[in-house]
């Protein structure tokens, strides 16, 4: 973990190469209605985007609302998520959310993030995606990418995700928390890998403190 941040104006020159690197960014999982995507997110926990949409493309086509999903047990449910790991009790949550949102709110996604958190299976994480995705509220969403590539560039120091958001919050203007956070997402799958980062071709480089102590810059 790096010990030091980046200065208010390197943060400015790294958020402008992230936007020209990766404007327009947004969810790589596939959804049509906030429903699909609260549970393809919640889907995704320690699963890649790629598999949950070839899950997720035959699953919404069968089932579409918390009251279609309700006519499903749980064994059943878990048969068409399988592959997306952790089977069980992810059918476990999603039915009980399922349940609590038809009970709760007629069936809709609720809008705010402590509604949202108290649903089986949904954490702080989960309830950014959806509320950032598709309410239109300012939010950054720290997955394992977002965590790893703003710790690395210095965007933030910290040791855990909650401290890496709130250090976020404070370091990217608010406009820019729901985009800023597609932006690292992307620069993590694609450029700042986990176990083999591509230093040699980021164009984050020069203000990288990982980079610069990696490399002795």
């Amino acid at each position: 973990m790096q010990k030091k941040a980046l200065t208010k104006e390197k943060i400015k020159v790294v958020l402008k190469n992230l936007h020209d690197l990766y404007a327009g960014a947004e969810s790589e999982l596939d959804f049509n209605s906030p429903f699909q995507l609260l549970i393809a997110t919640i889907l995704a926990a320690q699963c890649t985007d790629k598999r949950v949409n070839q899950v997720t493309s035959k699953l919404f086509k069968a089932y579409d609302s918390p009251e279609d999903f309700l006519k499903l047990t749980e064994e059943e449910l878990g048969n068409w998520i399988h592959s997306c790991g952790f089977y069980r009790s992810k059918s476990k949550n999603i039915l009980a959310t399922c349940r609590i949102l038809v009970d709760r709110y007629n069936g809709e996604v609720p809008e705010e993030r402590e509604q949202l958190m108290e649903l089986p299976g949904v954490g702080r994480k989960t309830a950014n995606v959806v509320i950032s995705n598709v309410f239109d509220k300012d939010a950054i969403a720290v997955d394992t990418h977002v965590f790893r590539v703003s710790n690395r560039l210095g965007l933030a120091n910290a040791d855990d995700v909650l401290k890496t958001e709130e250090q976020l919050m404070k370091n990217i203007p608010q406009n820019l928390w729901s985009e800023a956070h597609h932006w690292l997402i992307y620069h993590g799958r694609r450029v700042c890998k986990a176990r083999k980062p591509l230093c040699g071709k980021c164009l984050l480089s020069n203000e990288c403190l990982y980079y610069r102590e990696n490399n002795k810059v």
